[in-house]
């Protein structure tokens, strides 16, 4: 075996070890502070890069999960070359690009430790105590602190309502799991706390995308759970919820008006409010792509075609930004068609690998795919310090778990049975 280069006397199950509960550091902190997160990830590849070996790291390039995120990287590397930009803003571009190497790495590791679960609910209990102080921060009159807005302890409320949605809708596969195996009083408490979460977001503080998260991922359970007639049950169940939060909500009224109030003075007088803006670099960053389809504009040239956009013009066509507030574009832009192929093929082999699994891992896993893909749609999250951290970690934590369960079955398949 091929081992990267360690010292003599080095333990190597030792660092497997550590490097897991590094890994739970990493979820504890993620929904509270980006400082102890960089910190909490930069000391796990500092441990878990020892203990790699090189059939290892080929065993899991050889599949398109590893692969892919990989590959985007090389991509962007090379897409350096041809940026008009300067070497500064082509480094500062490719660094966007880093993160994405970690997620082999985390499928790497945590297809060989026992301890991934423990990631999993470092992350739930961190959120959950988010949720229960931001229940407080709502319903608490008087308090001296108020986080950093009315429901929101830290962070922002885009990365809290998607943390929100992803507990939710985990709690929601369990109690069907719980239900299907008659265990009504643990399916009727997950189902509680999943109601909570998804309260907190439609009663006191959420993000549109999470507003068009939440039925996608309503209409991926009722899939896996019932095919199509729980398809159709999600549909009729997302109906009448919505309609409820109407009438019942009137934070969530407002917020919807307000976004369709923004619409309109975009349309009428270009306007540069939230919706506005986000319209607006949308229709450039489309623009952009047409000039350079292929290979795009090079690695870190975001900035600079939004620069020389908005020169000459007034209104939101004048507003300055950095980020084409889409994924995808934030892709395109840089590195063209080839670029987008990869990064949604990468999507895909992600969402495949656990589709093809059978277990709550599995369905955690879907659930941060999904959400990642659809809130992509409005945001450059994988680019985005906390979010993108959320899709490398949950995939490469569930992913690694679902290789590794994958593993045993095939070991427990091949071992011949005893003949008493």
């Amino acid at each position: 075996m091929t081992s990267l280069p360690v010292r003599d006397g080095f333990n190597r199950a030792r660092w497997v070890q550590v490097a897991d509960w590094l890994a739970v550091g990493v979820a504890l902190t993620l929904p509270w502070s980006t400082s102890a997160t960089a910190i909490f990830i930069a000391l796990w590849i500092i441990a878990v890069l020892p203990t790699l070996d090189v059939p290892m790291i080929r065993r899991g390039l050889a599949t398109a999960a590893g692969f892919l995120p990989v590959l985007l990287w090389v991509l962007a590397a090379v897409g350096m070359l041809w940026a008009d930009v300067t070497w500064a803003e082509r480094f500062g571009g490719f660094g966007t690009f880093h993160r994405l190497l970690v997620i082999l790495m985390l499928l790497l590791h945590f297809r060989r430790s026992e301890n991934g679960i423990w990631v999993v609910y470092g992350f739930f209990a961190s959120t959950l105590a988010l949720l229960l102080v931001s229940w407080g921060l709502a319903l608490i009159p008087g308090l001296h602190w108020r986080g950093r807005e009315l429901g929101v302890p830290t962070k922002d409320y885009i990365f809290q309502s998607a943390n929100f949605l992803i507990c939710a809708f985990a709690l929601l596969g369990y109690a069907c799991e719980a239900g299907r195996a008659e265990r009504w009083r643990s399916a009727l408490g997950l189902l509680a706390v999943a109601v909570l979460f998804l309260a907190n977001i439609f009663f006191v503080v959420t993000s549109r995308t999470a507003l068009l998260v939440a039925p996608a991922l309503l209409l991926l359970l009722g899939w896996r759970e019932f095919r199509w007639k729980g398809l159709v049950g999600a549909v009729l169940l997302a109906v009448i919820v919505g309609v409820a939060i109407w009438f019942w909500s009137p934070y969530m009224r407002d917020r919807l008006m307000t976004t369709v109030t923004e619409l309109q003075a975009y349309r009428v007088k270009d306007a540069p409010n939230s919706t506005g803006l986000h319209l607006e670099f949308l229709r450039k960053s489309l623009t952009f792509v047409e000039t350079a389809p292929i290979i795009g504009h090079g690695t870190g040239s975001i900035p600079e075609q939004f620069r020389n956009s908005a020169v000459g013009h007034d209104g939101a066509s004048s507003a300055p930004s950095e980020n084409p507030h889409n994924q995808i574009f934030a892709v395109a832009i840089q590195l063209g068609l080839v670029g987008t192929v990869v990064l949604l093929a990468m999507w895909i082999a992600h969402f495949s690998l656990f589709l093809r699994g059978a277990g709550l891992t599995a369905w955690i896993g879907m659930v941060v795919v999904v959400q990642n893909v659809v809130s992509s749609l409005f945001n450059s999250h994988l680019f985005d310090f906390t979010s993108g951290w959320l899709y490398v970690f949950g995939v490469g934590v569930a992913g690694g778990m679902v290789l590794r369960e994958r593993d045993s079955a095939s070991t427990n398949a091949a071992r011949p049975s005893r003949v008493s």
